[in-house]
Order: structure tokens, then sequence, then C-alpha cells
């Protein structure tokens, strides 16, 4: 693994593939680190047109920093400059569940970075009703910090509503991959956000929310043939 300073923490990240090659960034879930994407990296950094993956750890997971403030915006502020930080430049960026929430505010807020998007399984930015209750505190260490665990609950209950109004601003061409009816993730809520982002293409693999962990080969058949599409004109963000 390798380290690189971004908003003013350390992240830890993995990389796959020829350093010249076009850059993938993986946004892994919750409570996971850059390892959960290992089997999908190789294949991209491998197939027919390789390209270069990385996939960060994000903060306060695995071994990038635990700076005890974990709101979702800021992991988005990472992400830029972490492909600052690798030379990245425009990379296509793949996101699960809350990578995929840390991927739109990417998208938002940066879009020249983001060639195209892909969120698998990504729940609405919208307030549960009921709230999520707290979590109970573990009785043993984990790969993740537990303040982690508790901000984006809180975040999950209640999102700045300013996430969702902002999704026309998402300007390049984007992939919702949805889990099914066997996901944790209300499947009406992934269809919200593929409807929200103008132009937003949905597909439905199943396996529920690890999607590219349980249907890997599914996964691919349509996440490669979507990477490498033909480039097409941006939209002007709403």
């Amino acid at each position: 693994m390798d380290t690189v300073k971004a908003n003013g923490i350390t992240l830890a990240y993995r990389t796959w593939g020829p350093e010249d090659a076009p850059p993938v960034l993986l946004l892994h879930c919750r409570g996971a680190d850059g390892a959960d994407w290992a089997r999908i990296a190789e294949r991209l950094a491998a197939g027919p047109r390789p390209r270069r993956v990385y996939a960060p750890d994000l903060r306060g997971h695995g071994r990038s920093d635990w700076p005890g403030a974990y709101a979702c915006e800021a992991m988005g502020d990472d992400m830029l400059g972490f492909l600052a930080a690798v030379g990245a430049g425009r990379a296509d960026v793949v996101g699960h569940s809350l990578g995929g929430t840390v991927a739109c505010l990417l998208a938002q807020h940066a879009p020249a970075v983001v060639r195209r998007l892909v969120l698998e399984d990504v729940p609405a930015p919208l307030p549960l009703d009921p709230p999520r209750p707290p979590a109970p505190a573990p009785g043993s260490a984990l790969p993740f910090d537990w303040a982690m665990l508790r901000a984006t609950d809180a975040q999950r209950n209640a999102p700045d509503p300013r996430w969702w109004d902002r999704m026309g601003r998402i300007t390049m061409p984007t992939l919702v991959v949805a889990g099914g009816p066997t996901s944790l993730i209300p499947q009406d809520e992934v269809a919200a956000v593929a409807s929200r982002i103008p132009g937003a293409r949905l597909v439905t693999v199943g396996g529920g929310h690890l999607v590219h962990e349980t249907r890997p080969e599914e996964f691919l058949a349509v996440l490669v043939p979507f990477l490498e599409a033909p480039a097409v004109t941006s939209r002007t963000p709403s």
C-alpha cells in the first residue's frame, strides 16, 4: 500500500495496472476498505484495455487517518485531493453505498475531474422515517472508527437537502447498478437516484447490496462496456 496527503489527512491506497493507463477510482462501502475491490480491480487492470486502478481507504477506515470528523462532504474533498495527489487527473469513479454517496458529492462539486460515474446500490440522500437508532458500541476493536459509523448514521437520518437538490449538477455519463430485491437498500431509492440524475442509466444486476462481490462477472459485464463507451459531450449543469 502507498499513502498520500490530501485535504489535510493521510490516505492509504492500493493500485493496480499500468501507470500510464486511463485511471479508475474505486470507493468502498462503509466499514470496508480499498481491498474490498481487489477482485474487480485486478480484472480492470489486466483487461484488453488495461486501466490504472486506485482503491483508497476512506477517512476513518483501514489504514487511512481516523481524524474524528466524518462529514460525507469532507470525504468528497478527500477524493478530490487524492486524485490531484496521485496525478490521476480526470478519472472514472465507481462508488458502492457510502462510497457512492461520496462519489456523488465529488461529481456535484468537481464535475471536471469525473469522466464517468458508476453508483452501486446507493440509497437516495433523503431523510429516514423512522430514523435509524444509535448502534450499540462494539465489544472489540474494529477496522474502522466507531465515530465514523455514528457520524454517517446521523447524516443518513438527516442528510443535507442540498445533496438531493444538486443531483442535476452531475453532468457526466452515469450508470446506476441496483442489487435487486435481496438488497438491504430499498430499491425504489436506488431507482430514485437514477431518475434524479439526467440521462443516468439504471441496471439491476441482483445479488443483494454487495453486487460486485456476490456477482462479479455480471457486475463487470455492465461496468466495462459503460467505461469503454465512446466519449459524449457533458451536459450543462442545472
